[in-house]
């Protein structure tokens, strides 16, 4: 099989038990592939990466956005595939994107490609709700897009005309229900720094109107009810991830005037 044009970066921490599988997914028929690695990571993942090929560069720990496209800023093909190690590019998804880059002039005038992700959660592959499709941004011209957005919500930031792919990419998220919640502490930390630095924002109405919101968007009109207790779960999760995030808010604010309080009331 010819190889594509396309380099493939990830970014990885310690995954030696799920890496392999992205890089299966890819090795076959792309012509490079770059994994970023934490520079503490010593639980056999670079063994995994360079045993598929891939080339490895260890780095210090940036933030996902400044990880991403250290690894992009390594590629020498002239497309690029951003993948993460808990994902695989299925055979369709595969096919249809060598469709595109093998048909002369098809891709002309294209700087990127986003398709959707089907995450596996619980057992079932979620097809509805906030969670499907999840369309990503992953594939791009060399040159024509940098990461950004806010950590640990990374953006493609694409500069020029793009297209929808229809095939999936897939995401074996692994995550236990501990580990959701876990994420939602830790997701919504990031927000509230976010907000301290003027880059995200929520409003005196946010807590008590967006989580309902939330939920009734994932659950009823975006069908998440056909994903069974999966789906209604996820709806649920999303309206929590939401809560938590604009209380932990509400309570910096607090903190903040409660500091101002004190300070205004000495005297000398």
């Amino acid at each position: 099989m010819t190889k594509l044009p396309i380099s493939v970066c990830m970014i990885s921490g310690a995954e030696a038990s799920r890496i392999g599988g992205a890089l299966s997914s890819v090795a076959g028929w792309t012509s490079e592939i770059i994994v970023v690695l934490n520079e503490d990571v010593r639980d056999g993942t670079e063994e995994v990466a360079l045993a598929a090929g891939a080339k490895v560069f260890r780095e210090r720990w940036k933030g996902h956005i400044a990880q991403k496209n250290s690894a992009a800023d390594k590629a020498g093909q002239p497309w690029v595939l951003g993948l993460d190690a808990d994902e695989a590019v299925s055979e369709a998804l595969a096919a249809e994107i060598r469709s595109w880059l093998e048909r002369p002039g098809a891709a002309e005038d294209t700087a990127a490609f986003s398709f959707p992700r089907c995450t596996l959660f619980g057992g079932r592959w979620i097809r509805h709700g906030d969670w499907y499709p999840d369309r990503q941004m992953r594939l791009w011209r060399r040159g024509s897009a940098r990461w950004g957005g806010i950590d640990p919500h990374d953006k493609l930031i694409v500069n020029g005309p793009t297209r929808r792919l229809k095939s999936d990419l897939l995401h074996y998220s692994g995550a236990s229900i501990d580990g959701q919640i876990a994420k939602i502490s830790s997701y919504s930390d990031d927000f509230v720094r976010a907000w301290r630095e003027g880059r995200a924002r929520s409003g005196p109405l946010d807590l008590a109107f967006r989580p309902l919101w939330r939920f009734f968007r994932g659950y009823f009109l975006r069908l998440g009810f056909l994903d069974g207790w999966q789906g209604y779960y996820i709806a649920w999760m999303t309206a929590f991830h939401s809560a938590t995030r604009h209380a932990k808010v509400r309570l910096e604010r607090q903190s903040v005037r409660t500091v101002g309080d004190s300070s205004g009331g000495k005297r000398s």
